[in-house]
C-alpha cells in the first residue's frame, strides 16, 4: 500500500489466498478505521479483463470490513490512460502482474526485490544483494551482480541475459547454479538450461534464437 496523489495505492498479488489478503488488509486499514469514510482507494489485484470475481471479493471485503465507499480500480482511476510513477527510492519490493513484460530503468540497488509476472527487462545495474524473479526471461542492459531467477516457477526454456553477467546465483525454472564464471569477456552473456544443467555462452557465438526462421512470441 502506498500514497499516490490523493488515494490509496493497493496492490495485491493474484496468486495470495483469500484470508492471507484479508488479514494483510485488516491490518494495514484497522489503525485508520475511523477516517475510512474519507479514504479513496484504487485497488490493483492484476486481474485480466473478464477476469473480476476476486477483485469483486476484495472490494467488498474492504467495504463491509471498514466502510469504504471509494474503491475503483486502476483503469478507473486514470480514465482509461497509462501513468508513469517514479518509484521511490525506500521502495524494496517492486511488482508486476498486469502485463506480459516489465521494464525498469534505473539501478536495482542493494535489499530490492523486482518481480514481473513474464518478461522482466532492467536498463541499468543490478547491485549485489538484490533479487529479480521473473516468470519468464530476465534482460539486464547492464551489470547483473545480484541473483536472478528465470522461468518461475517450471520455465526451463526461459533465458537470463546481461550485458555484464556476474550473479551471485542464477535460477531458471527450478535449476539453481551459485557462482557460475563469466563465458568471455566484454560480450553479452546468457544463462540457459543444457542438458539438465545451467550453462553460461556467449551470447553473440551461441544465440538461442538465430535458428528460428520467422519472429515467435515468448
Amino acid at each position: 500500500m502506498k500514497g499516490v496523489g490523493s488515494s490509496l495505492w493497493v496492490t495485491i498479488a493474484p496468486d495470495a489466498p483469500l484470508e492471507v489478503v484479508h488479514a494483510e488488509l485488516a491490518r494495514l486499514f484497522e489503525p485508520f478505521k475511523h477516517m475510512a469514510g474519507a479514504t479513496r482507494v484504487v485497488l490493483d489485484t492484476g486481474v485480466c479483463v473478464g477476469d473480476d470475481h476476486r477483485h469483486s471479493q476484495i472490494r467488498s471485503y474492504l467495504k463491509d470490513a471498514f466502510n469504504l465507499n471509494q474503491i475503483v480500480t486502476p483503469l478507473e482511476n486514470d480514465g482509461g490512460k497509462a501513468k508513469r510513477y517514479r518509484m521511490k527510492r525506500s521502495s524494496s519490493n517492486i511488482s508486476h502482474y498486469r502485463g506480459d513484460t516489465m521494464v525498469l530503468a534505473g539501478r536495482v540497488r542493494s535489499g530490492q526485490t523486482v518481480q514481473a509476472r513474464k518478461h522482466l527487462v532492467i536498463m541499468g545495474d543490478v547491485n549485489p544483494g538484490s533479487e529479480l524473479i521473473a516468470g519468464g526471461d530476465i534482460l539486464v542492459l547492464g551489470s547483473l551482480c545480484g541473483t536472478a531467477a528465470a522461468g518461475q516457477p517450471d520455465n526451463l526454456d526461459a533465458i537470463i541475459l546481461a550485458l555484464d553477467f556476474r550473479p551471485i546465483q542464477v535460477k531458471i525454472g527450478g535449476v539453481v547454479a551459485a557462482g557460475l564464471p563469466a563465458a568471455g569477456q566484454g560480450a553479452p552473456e546468457f544463462a540457459h538450461i543444457e542438458d539438465g544443467a545451467i550453462i553460461v555462452d556467449d551470447y553473440q557465438t551461441a544465440n538461442p534464437f538465430k535458428r528460428i526462421p520467422w519472429p515467435v512470441i515468448r
